[in-house]
């Protein structure tokens, strides 16, 4: 039997990366987003084990009829990857209440939203796998980023209450908080920003950024049988630059 997974923000960045790593291996995988033409390229990409829906997740309303419609076409829901979200550098004094709410829903409530939604048909199966997707920000200090930092530190704590409630109903929950990886958006921030980067690497031990590819190895183990027995962790993957000095 076929595993079915869902990846929000699937079409680009990590989630694209995780996508393709789980086509590989044979898992069908669904891409969630708002944009229809970046979904429909990266799904033509991902080839026949691929499907797309358009969806706003900040339109809370949506995320029941959506994951419906999937159950409704697929039958099942092996795996949901909550990796949308999105960022807001600004400092802390000229945040508004409503660009810091925006965050808020797209990183956090979203996320809450669409897994509940997506558990219930788990706790049916009796068998599921969460992976959500934080940030090194939920453990560092970061400047002009308050807003990103406080729902990427949720998600951490969302992850181990999840996994307390729903392991017992064969739902396994994780999170991986990437490190710096080399995207086409943290290429562009860090070239923009040398001193940034030049820090960045300096208290990396590895003494490089990260490939997409690595944070998607990660998730396919924290989804595969290979993890059975690992729920509630938050797993950095990261060079070491949580530790580094």
């Amino acid at each position: 039997m076929k595993k079915i997974a869902i990846i929000t923000g699937g079409a680009s960045g990590i989630g694209l990366a995780i996508a393709r790593k789980f086509v590989a291996n044979n898992i069908y995988t669904i891409i969630v987003g708002r944009d229809k033409r970046k979904l429909s390229e990266a799904s033509t990409g991902l080839g026949d084990k691929s499907d797309f829906f358009v969806c706003d997740l900040t339109d809370l309303d949506t995320i029941p009829v959506l994951v419906q419609t999937i159950i409704d076409k697929y039958g099942r829901i092996d795996i949901l990857v909550n990796n949308a979200g999105i960022n807001l550098k600004k400092p802390i004094l000229d945040i508004t209440d409503t660009e810091y709410q925006n965050i808020i829903l797209t990183n956090q409530t979203s996320t809450f939203c669409i897994t509940r939604a997506v558990a219930g048909f788990m706790k049916e199966q009796c068998d599921g796998c969460v992976l959500n997707i934080s940030s090194m920000a939920s453990i560092y200090g970061i400047p002009y980023v308050i807003a990103y930092t406080a729902s990427k530190s949720a998600i951490e704590g969302m992850t181990r209450a999840m996994a307390v409630e729903l392991s017992p109903e064969g739902i396994r929950v994780n999170c991986i908080a990437p490190g710096f990886i080399k995207t086409n958006m943290s290429s562009v921030a860090l070239d923009r920003d040398p001193e940034r980067k030049k820090k960045v690497l300096s208290r990396t031990p590895m003494g490089r950024l990260g490939k997409p590819e690595e944070v998607a190895n990660a998730a396919y183990f924290l989804v595969s049988e290979e993890a059975s027995f690992i729920t509630g962790v938050v797993l950095p993957v990261d060079g070491g630059n949580s530790i580094g000095f």
